[in-house]
């Protein structure tokens, strides 16, 4: 039985902008794919396993997350994985995703990636007409390997263009600036893709700065760190640059050492395009309604508060206008009932 707050952010429609398909992996999941692969997991349950993810920085969660990602062999896992991410979104109230997928990670170890991207995009059709969930696929560069190697990832996959909407930059952030893939997303610009970037995570401020004037990327991927620049702050504000921030993660993460201390609230109220989202929800502990439910209790968020970061979500996607004008309405349309229900 949900509660009146948890009922209420169900309610709203919300768009998903930062998620990563491979860390929606629940370990019941990772269980399955171990048997039908003959891979033996050391965890002796999995209990055991959800009871590992206790992460220390960015690093100790990767070693964790690549380990996991190895299960995912062909294009039935990989279609399994997102239909099952995409049915948990629909029950919380996610109208439209934007996800990640890391085909390195995959086709570096011989997996195809016609199986990669097969799988995928199988699931969020069927979640289109079924569910009524619209897409976007976004293809992430792994910043800790080299640009070259990102290149000869970006041209491999040009000719999937209908199918993928834009490119990111993800992975290991500390020591590896955006302008060390300039090149790569200067190409990819050129052939019509939209461009993202993780910055100001384990990054400084200054990443941010650079993912914005070198690779002109969209929006910033996290960018709690932007405080570190008060002149960066008036900027995203100035320019209406959205975050897609991932609360549950951050803590996790030790980006902030409890939910009380999250910067989310006072960049939301200095007029930052700030949204919520749930990175990697199977190890971090919970998905977009648990990011939520997190930062209104912890930070004491209005109602008022949370549609707006639920409209936020919507204008900070690549969704064509006409569609964002149909679920601000919508968003508006609960937050006046509500509103009503308690006169």
């Amino acid at each position: 039985m949900r509660s009146p707050m948890q009922q209420f952010i169900v309610s709203l429609p919300k768009a998903e902008l930062h998620l990563h398909i491979e860390g929606t992996l629940e370990p019941e999941m990772a269980f399955q794919l171990a048997a039908k692969h003959g891979v033996v997991l050391p965890y002796a349950s999995i209990e055991a396993m959800r009871q590992a993810y206790q992460f220390s920085n960015l690093q100790s969660f990767l070693d964790i997350y690549y380990a996991g990602a190895e299960l995912l062999r062909d294009e039935a896992d990989f279609h399994a994985l997102t239909a099952a991410y995409l049915r948990k979104a629909h029950s919380q109230g996610v109208v439209h995703v934007e996800i990640f997928f890391d085909p390195q990670t995959h086709t570096q170890r011989g997996v195809a990636f016609d199986s990669v991207v097969g799988g995928i995009r199988r699931a969020l059709l069927e979640a289109e007409r079924e569910l009524g969930i619209t897409h976007r696929l976004i293809l992430c560069f792994l910043r800790h390997l080299s640009a070259e190697e990102a290149m000869r990832t970006l041209e491999q996959v040009l000719p999937f263009g209908d199918v993928i909407a834009g490119v990111g930059l993800d992975s290991s952030e500390a020591g590896h600036p955006p302008s060390k893939f300039a090149a790569v997303f200067d190409r990819a610009r050129r052939a019509g893709l939209l461009a993202v970037a993780h910055a100001g995570e384990e990054g400084p401020a200054a990443y941010i700065s650079e993912a914005l004037d070198v690779l002109q990327v969209r929006r910033i991927d996290h960018g709690v760190r932007c405080e570190e620049d008060p002149e960066l702050v008036r900027r995203l504000v100035r320019e209406r640059v959205p975050l897609t921030v991932c609360p549950l993660s951050n803590i996790r993460l030790r980006v902030f050492d409890r939910m009380e201390a999250h910067n989310l609230k006072r960049l939301l109220e200095l007029g930052v395009c700030v949204t919520v989202n749930s990175d990697d929800p199977a190890y971090f502990g919970g998905y977009l309604l648990e990011n939520y439910l997190a930062v209104q209790q912890a930070l004491d968020l209005s109602k008022a508060n949370l549609a707006l970061l639920a409209r936020n979500s919507i204008e900070a996607s690549f969704l064509a206008q006409s569609e964002q004008r149909r679920w601000f309405a919508a968003i508006d349309a609960v937050a006046a009932a509500d509103q009503l229900a308690f006169r």
